[in-house]
């Protein structure tokens, strides 16, 4: 594999910027705000570049980068990209500009630091997807714990310190448990190998050969720590706490791009790490998952607080994601992965969308509102777009997800019941009845509140914020072959692998 220095380019980009505006002086906030937003562009343009020179029939990694770094371990600064990594990297600097730009107005003190810890979060959220390396790997990935408590914790609600300790020690309480089995596998394999190594491609052979219950206490390991980041029930329940209290730009990028990170790393390291610890878990996991759709649903349903309802509808759509990964079909791999990018975008913009009107009223009390599509139609009609899409209305991207994860998981030869479906289908039933019923309630019927009568509609900015978004909701749900044909031919060759065991 030669070396592409693209990848490290597109990781330097945003850590480069965050350093430079140290040197600015605090009180220039208008071109710090200024500098985040062109430096995040110049990002996304790069991973758009990255894109075009993508070549989706590789199995193997591309715009590989592999430089000596702590040479008596034998590690290494290791980075790559395949069919997995591609979409999560595009969503991640797609979504950071519009969070900034979105933010615009609603941070007002510390505007430098904000900028700041938001571009540091992009570096870790970018190395966890890129990383090809298991110590890089568990780097960016606490790295990127640090910028997020912050954010939480400074910008926060009035219950902000609560909820970024509780997403803080629940985030290392898995991570420790990641570090030991990393550390474990590393050893094992040296004893396979004669050498210490944390090099993935190297550990991919290592794995399978494992013995099957050693593999077992790895794969748990690996997985309660991504469990807790998805987050997958019951580990769920300093998601609704960290949303609510987070500032809009925190809960996008957190309910966007952040808890993929977990679902990520079930399909990086647990299933090709643990082939048969997989399949024997798998059913277990599918009914965790499957138990997170329907309660996470029937939670939403009576909720008071739109961020929260919100926050809750992420822990049923993350366990389809779940579901999906672990009924082992190609159709069902492949809904999980665009599903990680579908959430990302339509739960993106419905938070968007309550840091609007929230922006607008400062509640977020689904009882202070009614009738607003009268005074804000835009706004309306962005927030039943949004819905729909989260929904799963054919025609738009949830749909695409959904539907083949559902045709996956009824074909699984590895959940091998057509039960887990059913369960799972109810839940796009419940999906549909939480929405349009926070929907109903906030936009129709009269307009008790006298104060809504003032309120003004959406902005040319936050209309460009929502904009893209829109665009891209609509094509992935027309057309999303573009989208599809990037993981294909890795959904095909891991579901290959995994059922040769």
């Amino acid at each position: 594999m030669e070396n592409n220095y693209l990848t490290t380019i597109l990781l330097s980009i945003p850590l480069a910027g965050a350093i430079l505006l140290l040197f600015v002086p605090s009180r220039r906030e208008f071109i710090i705000k200024i500098a985040g937003l062109v430096i995040s562009t110049i990002a996304f343009i790069l991973s758009l570049l990255i894109y075009t020179d993508f070549d989706p029939l590789k199995q193997e990694f591309q715009f590989v980068d592999k430089l000596p770094w702590i040479e008596s371990l034998n590690i290494t600064f290791f980075v790559g990209i395949d069919g997995l990594s591609i979409l999560l990297v595009l969503l991640t600097t797609f979504l950071t500009p519009l969070t900034l730009l979105s933010s615009w107005s609603s941070i007002k003190h510390k505007v430098k630091e904000f900028t700041f810890f938001m571009l540091i979060l992009e570096v870790g959220m970018l190395g966890v997807f890129v990383s090809l390396d298991i110590f890089l790997f568990y780097i960016f990935w606490e790295a990127m714990l640090i910028p997020m408590y912050f954010i939480i914790g400074i910008w926060g609600g009035s219950r902000r310190i609560y909820a970024s300790v509780k997403f803080f020690i629940y985030t290392m309480f898995g991570s420790l448990l990641m570090l030991v089995a990393m550390i474990w596998i590393a050893v094992y394999a040296s004893g396979i190998t004669g050498s210490f190594t944390t090099n993935l491609l190297d550990l991919y052979k290592v794995g399978p050969e494992i013995p099957k219950q050693i593999q077992s206490f790895m794969f748990l390991a690996f997985a309660l720590s991504f469990a807790i980041k998805v987050p997958l029930f019951p580990l769920h329940t300093w998601l609704p706490d960290a949303h609510v209290e987070a500032p809009t730009a925190g809960s996008v990028i957190l309910a966007g791009v952040l808890l993929k990170m977990g679902t990520y790393g079930l399909i990086r390291f647990c299933l090709p790490l643990f082939p048969q610890a997989s399949i024997q878990f798998a059913p277990y996991i599918s009914i965790l998952a499957i138990i997170g759709i329907v309660y996470g649903a029937l939670v939403a349903m009576v909720q008071q607080d739109m961020k929260k309802l919100v926050a809750y509808s992420s822990v049923a759509h993350l366990g389809f994601v779940v579901l999906g990964i672990f009924a082992f079909t190609a159709e069902a791999m492949q809904g999980a992965i665009i599903q990680m990018v579908n959430h990302g975008l339509s739960t993106g913009a419905l938070f968007l969308l309550v840091g609007v009107i929230y922006e607008r009223t400062h509640t977020r009390e689904i009882s202070e509102y009614g009738g607003i599509a009268k005074v804000v139609p835009v706004f309306a009609t962005a927030l039943l777009f949004t819905s729909l899409s989260s929904i799963g209305l054919p025609g738009l991207n949830g749909f695409v997800g959904e539907f083949l994860i559902l045709i996956g998981s009824f074909k699984s030869p590895v959940l091998n019941n057509w039960w887990y479906t059913v369960f799972a289908t109810s839940g796009v039933i419940f999906a549909a009845v939480y929405l349009l019923w926070m929907y109903q309630r906030v936009c129709f019927g009269e307009l008790k509140n006298q104060k809504l009568e003032k309120l003004t509609d959406m902005n040319t900015r936050e209309n460009i914020v929502l904009l893209p978004i829109f665009v891209f909701i609509i094509w992935i749900g027309v057309y999303p072959g573009t989208f599809l044909r990037l993981s294909e031919v890795y959904s095909k060759g891991l579901v290959n692998y995994l059922l040769t065991f």
